[in-house]
């Protein structure tokens, strides 16, 4: 079933395997999409669904050094350099919207602000990347350090980022993309509205589970009308505690945004699972419940192999399944999945920063045909 062919509302799909957004830090002066990058996606096009890798909003969205926009005309610009060689190797890709939220640090925002949260709370140890002080804009030499204390954010500015996001959907389509990805996972913005110990709110947008999701929902209506519903996904972690959001009861929370997403009609849920040792195992119980909650597309990422994925697949849990870290290492991912042939190993400590070293420069396996 890995390999077979898979219609995602109006767009053919060559099989049932995604990239998943995955940042790589890679940017260029001005957060705008390059060259590489176009040649790093359009290496990997033979997955069925490539998901950019999270793609700020605006500069106040902004979390990590040289992590690519697309709220300029230049980042428009850039990103359609990569979606064009995408489709020129029979792609298809969505971008993934993300505004981080919390997650920021004040030397990433503009004048120096705070960065912004439905409630001002710190999530300690969360640490983001940012430029060594005085390295070169381009040299890709970062540091981790402990994110900025964020601010509350007032209604206005919430309304204001709802047509942010829309806009931000609108210029994604102008950049070619199939479609868009909205990043409500991972503790960033969407899911600090969502998860009820990062929103302390007691107005409209917090308080109960309602008004925790109206958030969301008011964003991905917003998005929707803009572009689309068909052309919308939305990525969720019901049990990861990333960048410190916390949900006091996960399954009521998530299956009853499920359910809100199903009556707007997007096109996809893709679920984050847990991923790192002794992480909480999301139970075949919780999975059938999002699949009656939700009767769109279900896609899952989280350290699927060729079988565990065959079995989400034959389970019913999930149509389509993200391939996370092992696409980074082998940008013939599906031709060595489907011939059960080895996996070269990615280098951890080029996961981020600038240059094609543990980027572009990963081999095919002898005898893959790729179109890149």
């Amino acid at each position: 079933m890995l390999f077979e062919p898979y219609k995602l509302e109006q767009l053919q799909l060559n099989n049932r395997i995604v990239m998943p957004p995955m940042t790589r830090a890679r940017s260029a002066v001005g957060e705008v999409a390059t060259e590489l990058m176009a040649e790093y996606y359009a290496q990997r096009a033979s997955a069925g669904l490539i998901i950019s890798e999270g793609t700020q909003i605006s500069r106040q969205g902004q979390g990590y050094a040289w992590t690519p926009g697309i709220y300029t005309p230049e980042q428009i610009k850039g990103w359609k350099t990569v979606t064009d060689a995408v489709h020129k190797a029979g792609g298809k890709m969505f971008a993934q919207l993300w505004h981080v939220g919390r997650i920021s640090h004040t030397s990433l925002q503009e004048n120096g602000e705070a960065p912004v949260a439905p409630s001002a709370i710190l999530a300690k140890g969360v640490k983001v990347y940012v430029p060594k002080q005085n390295a070169d804009a381009q040299s890709g030499q970062g540091e981790m350090v402990q994110h900025s204390m964020p601010r509350e954010l007032t209604i206005p500015e919430i309304q204001q980022i709802i047509q942010t996001y829309a806009q931000a959907a609108k210029n994604a389509i102008a950049a070619g993309f199939d479609g868009v990805e909205l990043h409500a996972a991972n503790g960033y913005l969407l899911e600090q509205f969502t998860d009820s110990q990062t929103n302390l709110r007691t107005d409209e947008y917090g308080g109960t589970l309602e008004k925790r999701l109206r958030f969301l929902k008011e964003v991905t209506t917003a998005v929707s009308e803009a572009i689309g519903s068909h052309r919308v996904g939305v990525r969720q972690a019901p049990l990861t505690t990333q960048m410190g959001a916390v949900d006091d009861n996960p399954e009521e929370t998530y299956i009853a945004a499920a359910r809100m997403l199903n009556e707007i009609g997007v096109a996809y849920i893709h679920i984050a699972e847990a991923d790192w040792e002794d992480a909480p195992v999301m139970a075949p119980a919780f999975k059938e419940a999002y699949r009656e909650a939700f009767k769109g597309t279900l896609i899952y990422s989280g350290k699927y192999s060729r079988e565990r994925a065959h079995e989400a697949l034959k389970n019913g849990w999930a149509d389509l399944i993200g391939f996370g870290r092992p696409f980074i290492a082998n940008p013939d991912l599906p031709y060595r999945l489907e011939n059960g042939l080895p996996l070269n190993a990615p280098i951890i400590e080029k996961f981020f920063g600038a240059g094609p070293e543990g980027y572009t420069d990963y081999p095919t396996y002898h005898g893959s045909k790729m179109a890149v």
